[in-house]
């Protein structure tokens, strides 16, 4: 038995290691792009004068004031229960809105998204690295995705879908999606090698509506007292209780 190393064969796997790399590090970068030029009031300083657009820091938006767009590149954002803005984008941080709170769109590239109870959001709800989470009454009325993190609906409303690529899902309580659930094929070489099969919960009195497409292997768990669609790309596992088995 040899003990070699086949340095051609080394060379090989390290020049495949950078293509995937690259490649990788190239769809963060076009996705953080494509937000930063989104971003209202982004310039070389830090801050806009008003607090609604920074470079670097956190922003926190109290309750009583008039709704504004937000905006950071490096920090997140935390809104007050009650409170009103516009659109919330973040390229390095993580969204959080209380409960009852009215907004447009929600973005962001490297953080997660949480919607408190009652929270309504006009637009579209989307992350690319982050968990997105929908508390008790919740509401979406555009569509809810991202490319990597765990989708989290507790009796909340979507009205235009969800989508993601690697995200596991849990839609419980009264949940409500319209417009079905897409599970997206990965792609390049690096997200099929290291990524972990989503897991998808509906659990019971959840209803989503729509077809549930999934394009890669999935685990698809379903409560006997759910609600769903058609599904193509994967079997449903029917489960009785609260949770399904581990």
């Amino acid at each position: 038995m040899s003990m070699g190393i086949d340095l051609k064969d080394s060379s090989a796997v390290r020049r495949r290691k950078t293509r995937i790399v690259r490649r990788v590090g190239c769809l963060s970068l076009f996705a953080a792009l494509g937000l930063l030029t989104a971003l209202p009031g982004c310039s070389e300083s830090d801050d806009n004068g008003d607090g609604t657009s920074k470079v670097n820091g956190s922003i926190h938006v109290a309750a009583g004031k008039p709704a504004v767009g937000v905006s950071t590149v490096n920090g997140s954002i935390h809104v007050d229960d009650n409170a009103a803005i516009t659109s919330a984008n973040t390229v390095n941080g993580s969204l959080h809105l209380g409960s009852h709170v009215t907004a447009t769109s929600l973005n962001s590239v490297n953080g997660s998204i949480t919607l408190g109870a009652g929270t309504h959001a006009s637009g579209a709800v989307s992350s690319v690295n982050g968990e997105l989470n929908l508390g008790d009454g919740a509401e979406v009325a555009g569509g809810l995705s991202n490319v990597n993190g765990k989708i989290t609906l507790t009796a909340a409303h979507v009205a235009e879908g969800i989508k993601t690529v690697n995200g596991s899902m849990s839609i419980t309580g009264a949940s409500h999606v319209e417009g079905g659930i897409l599970v997206k094929k990965p792609s390049g070489e690096f997200f099929q090698i290291v990524r972990e099969i989503p897991r998808i919960v509906i659990g019971p009195g959840a209803t989503v509506q729509g077809e549930l497409h999934f394009e890669r292997t999935v685990q698809l768990y379903v409560s006997d007292k759910a609600t769903i669609g058609p599904v193509t790309g994967a079997t449903p596992i029917a489960f009785s209780g609260d949770n399904p088995p581990n």
